[in-house]
């Protein structure tokens, strides 16, 4: 009996031995040395990469950006104040990344990818590195899709392209954020992905956007991201990224998308407080070094996929608000280096009554003729000329007492054609639309209509066109070109209109 029951004990020791799993697991530790700012400096990890996620002992997690000799620093993802010097950090081993998807359609979400919203949970598959290497010049195709934005001003004269990077920069309350909105309601019905990306902004109007876009049906191919003034700043910081790296996904599935960065000196101010808390040698301005990368390895993320990589694209519309209209000043500069062209938009031009008050001068679009419809390139070529030197002429005119019947000529076609380009916010125009009216300016037929009537005379003769002259407006919306017979329909059209219009 007892050497049944010690051979049983026996079988039963081998079969826990052999069941047995150590939970013994090996972990990367260090520990707070300092704490400020929404940034630790932390020893004890001389493994830890760039990017690499780190937990603290209460479960905030955080971002290592700086690889020192002796420490890590580390960007705190949450409530810093819940830490203290002497505090246990973890590494993970896994790189910072953000959750993507179609579910985000119609969501607000912050940069990590959790939802603000108040409309539950998002669930998703996929996960997307904030920071990837831009697609190289082989992956790329050149930039002649147009992106209609509904706005006259800009269509006729700074035509965007799908897939090109166009600055909008300005003062502060010229309009940058409206052209933005317009743009994104424009969008509707029009197969493209907008992405609004809210940097450092009032929480009131974040809201007011998404009000907006609400409004106008628009949320339901937008998403937005947002980090307010009242976030961390590392969420500032690392919004654009996470909006950017949502828009690759999309891209990545051959879709178009639209990235407004709202605004990117927020971002440079939210980086230069993380360089200067981690005690980075600071440069011009307090900026760090970097600070060009800071934006150029961001911008460059949007392209226009060969049709090998399924012909995807990325528009940026990255927005600079400038201190007193200067353009000379660091980040504007650095950002208009980076891009295909800007929008300037003037103050005195935005109080006059001019809105959107784009200065035709001072804006461009280095993509051009590429990025617009055969028609509208053909009725607005010299649009962006004739308007600059109206602004000349009638500068000059001011002081001279005796102008030739030429120029009074030409001050009195610049007048109305500036007219014409004025727009009011949620009013966007169809490119069919668009090339009619700048038809009409362009031929001189609005010359002796006055300039308190243009408007009216617009708002009419569109009307009249889509009631009568239908055909016209859809062989320019079909063919994307101004053919002679077309350009028949519309003479004999603006005859009978001109006659009872009163």
């Amino acid at each position: 009996m007892k050497t049944s029951a010690a051979s049983f004990i026996a079988k039963e020791l081998v079969k826990k031995l052999e069941s047995f799993e150590s939970s013994v697991t090996a972990r990367r530790v260090g520990y707070i040395t300092t704490l400020a700012d929404s940034v630790a400096k932390a020893s004890g990890l001389p493994g830890a990469k760039y990017l690499e996620l780190v937990t603290f002992a209460n479960g905030v997690t955080g971002v290592v950006v700086n690889l020192e000799e002796d420490e890590v620093g580390i960007m705190v993802l949450g409530d810093y104040l819940t830490l203290k010097e002497g505090d246990e950090v973890r590494s993970t081993g896994t790189l910072l990344s953000v959750p993507v998807g179609e579910a985000f359609l119609g969501r607000v979400i912050n940069p990590l990818g959790a939802p603000i919203d108040g409309k539950g949970n998002i669930s998703t598959k996929s996960r997307y590195p904030m920071e990837q290497i831009a697609s190289g010049v082989v992956h790329r195709q050149a930039v002649t899709t147009p992106l209609q934005t509904g706005i006259k001003a800009i269509d006729a004269m700074i035509p965007i392209g799908r897939g090109q990077r166009e600055l909008i920069i300005g003062d502060r309350s010229t309009g940058k954020t409206a052209i933005a909105v317009d743009t994104i309601i424009n969008q509707k019905g029009e197969d493209v992905i907008c992405i609004y990306i809210a940097i450092g902004q009032k929480t009131s109007r974040v809201a007011q956007v998404i009000a907006d876009l609400e409004k106008h049906n628009a949320m339901a191919h937008t998403i937005i991201v947002s980090a307010s003034s009242s976030d961390p700043v590392t969420y500032q910081y690392l919004a654009p990224y996470a909006g950017c790296a949502i828009g690759e996904y999309f891209m990545d599935k051959g879709k178009d998308v639209l990235v407004i960065y709202d605004d990117l000196s927020k971002h440079a101010w939210a980086y230069r407080q993380i360089s200067l808390t981690l005690r980075r040698p600071s440069g011009r301005e307090a900026y760090p070094g970097d600070v060009f990368y800071l934006h150029s390895r961001l911008l460059e993320r949007a392209c226009r996929l060969s049709k090998e990589r399924g012909g995807g694209s990325i528009t940026a519309l990255p927005i600079i608000e400038t201190q007193a209209g200067d353009m000379s000043a660091y980040i504007p500069t650095n950002v208009i280096s980076i891009t295909d062209g800007q929008i300037y938009l003037e103050s005195d031009l935005f109080n006059s009554g001019q809105r959107p008050a784009v200065n035709v001068g001072l804006s461009v679009s280095r993509v051009g003729g590429s990025a617009q419809i055969k028609a509208m390139k053909k009725v607005a070529g010299n649009l962006r000329l004739d308007l600059a030197q109206f602004r000349d002429l009638a500068a000059f005119a001011q002081f001279a007492a005796d102008v030739d019947e030429t120029t009074k000529k030409q001050i009195a076609r610049g007048s109305r054609m500036m007219e014409l380009l004025k727009q009011g916010q949620f009013q966007p125009v169809s490119v069919a639309a668009q090339v009619v009216i700048m038809w009409a300016g362009a031929k001189g037929h609005l010359d002796e209509i006055p300039v308190k009537r243009i408007t009216d005379f617009e708002q009419q003769f569109i009307s009249y066109v889509q009631a009568r002259h239908k055909k016209a407006l859809t062989a320019i919306a079909k063919e994307k070109v101004m053919s002679p017979e077309v350009e028949k329909s519309l003479e004999a059209a603006i005859a009978d209109f001109k006659k009872g219009f009163t």
